[in-house]
């Protein structure tokens, strides 16, 4: 059954939360059943109030409210406790991913328990984030003996898989701790090229100073951690 859950991290979002939700909408008329994960990560904008506004109008929707910021992994986290769906995925509200970029990704539900994006048209994003992006592939590919071709992005996981780990950070890096932890208890995956549409928000957040850090020391504890089969 393609059932999927779509978690959607968004911190003052009101302007783009809308054409979010649309392209997932667009992207999921095939599926068995979905669901819509809004999380309002203590945005201090309207964002948490057009969220509702959508709920109300949708009965695919559910809201959930952080009182304050948790950083993006700790969004995606409090919107999985929330997920009632066999598979689970992350779409950021800030409405960077057309639903043609969606679609690819769900329609290889079920060929792997790890369905893992990596941006075909790279070239659209900042020529800053793509060294970073590559350095940080090879570094944990290198680290932990994997070949995943992306550690970020739209991945899709099985929710009872997902369920047996812990994601310490709520960092940026909460998507890689996931795939090294998954990997290392033998999940399995698939990589498939999906296309973007990128203003490079993300990224400005993502190479803030304390958002670096907390990468580096998820990196550093995955290096030490016995989370093995």
């Amino acid at each position: 059954k393609k059932a999927v859950s779509f978690v959607v991290p968004a911190l003052n979002e009101e302007h783009n939360i809308v054409g979010t939700v649309e392209q997932i909408r667009i992207a999921a008329a095939p599926l068995d059943e979905y669901e819509i994960v809004l999380v309002n990560d203590g945005s201090t904008d309207k964002t948490g109030a057009v969220m509702e506004a959508l709920a109300a109008e949708d009965k695919h929707i559910r809201v959930v409210h952080n009182g304050k910021n948790l950083g993006f992994g700790g969004a995606y986290k409090a919107g999985m406790t929330m997920a009632r769906m066999p598979y689970v995925i992350m779409i950021p509200g800030d409405n960077n991913h057309p639903a043609g970029g969606i679609e690819p990704i769900l329609e290889h539900i079920g060929e792997a328990d790890i369905i893992i994006p990596y941006v075909a048209n790279s070239h659209v994003r900042q020529f800053k984030r793509r060294i970073i992006s590559s350095a940080f592939r090879r570094l944990l590919n290198l680290l932990f003996g994997l070949r995943i071709k992306y550690y970020n992005g739209l991945v899709l996981h099985r929710r009872d898989l997902l369920s047996t780990i812990t994601i310490e950070t709520n960092s940026f890096a909460y998507q890689a701790e996931a795939l090294v932890k998954l990997s290392r208890r033998g999940a399995s995956n698939l990589a498939i090229p999906v296309l973007v549409s990128d203003r490079g928000d993300h990224a400005t957040r993502a190479f803030r100073i304390k958002n670096v850090l907390a990468v580096m020391e998820t990196v550093w504890r995955l290096m030490w951690n016995s989370d093995r089969p």
